[in-house]
């Protein structure tokens, strides 16, 4: 087993600076769709960094709010993306690391387009044999397709409410950065912030998304009043 130096510790908990987030994520998000894709995450990451960097402050909080939530949203894990990880060669690498002689690997999925649902709703997860393996590596090669007109994955309700939460939330963000003053700063922040409560998958998902809407309208509501304030003031 090979040992991690003082140093190597070190430098794994050094802290990312703003650029190698947003660097990170950039990389993560092309390879996880295309250059283009990643672009719409750039553009709204560069609008807030310019309409934040005029308070002259060199803690850009609601820039990097943006880069980690926006991205978090974008990434969400669909089929294709399922299938990437899966496919790259990683999974099997540590698998045979960690195994030796015969064995089989099985896998427990819950697709929304195939997945049988249970007497409240809840997707019910199906055992899948190590032949899906050959089924990731073939899935991913259309990861393209996603979000497109022939995204067999796409129209069922999970996805659409992803691709609507990244929507969403680049409306808000863009909403808020021409009322943006060093006041109303840390409501902002908030609002950006809103996806870290969304978490899980299927119903579960649901369940934090309702709760993060309703937390989100409220936010947004605080946040127009304290510009109302300031304009009377």
């Amino acid at each position: 087993m090979k040992r991690t130096t003082p140093a190597q510790v070190i430098e794994l908990k050094r802290p990312q600076s703003l650029d190698e987030i947003i660097k990170k994520r950039v990389e993560f998000l092309t390879d996880y769709q295309d250059a283009a894709y990643a672009n719409q995450y750039t553009q709204l990451v560069e609008q807030v960094k310019a309409a934040e960097s005029k308070f002259g402050g060199k803690n850009l909080r609601l820039t990097e709010a943006v880069a980690r939530y926006y991205f978090k949203l974008m990434a969400y894990k669909d089929e294709y993306e399922v299938a990437r990880l899966h496919s790259n060669g990683k999974l099997e690498a540590k698998i045979a690391g960690m195994f030796e002689g015969d064995y089989k690997i099985k896998f427990h999925l819950a697709p929304p387009a195939i997945a049988k649902r249970d007497a409240k709703g809840h997707l019910i997860k199906q055992e899948f044999g190590s032949w899906m393996l050959k089924a990731f590596k073939f899935m991913a090669n259309f990861k393209g397709l996603r979000g497109g007109m022939f995204d067999i994955f796409g129209y069922t309700e999970e996805r659409k409410m992803e691709r609507a939460l990244i929507v969403q939330y680049r409306e808000n963000i863009s909403a808020i950065l021409p009322k943006l003053t060093a006041e109303n700063l840390s409501q902002a922040v908030a609002i950006a912030s809103i996806p870290e409560d969304i978490r899980g998958y299927g119903h579960v998902k649901e369940r934090h998304v309702k709760a993060a809407k309703d937390k989100e309208a409220h936010l947004l509501a605080l946040f127009g009043q304290a510009v109302k304030s300031d304009r009377v003031a």
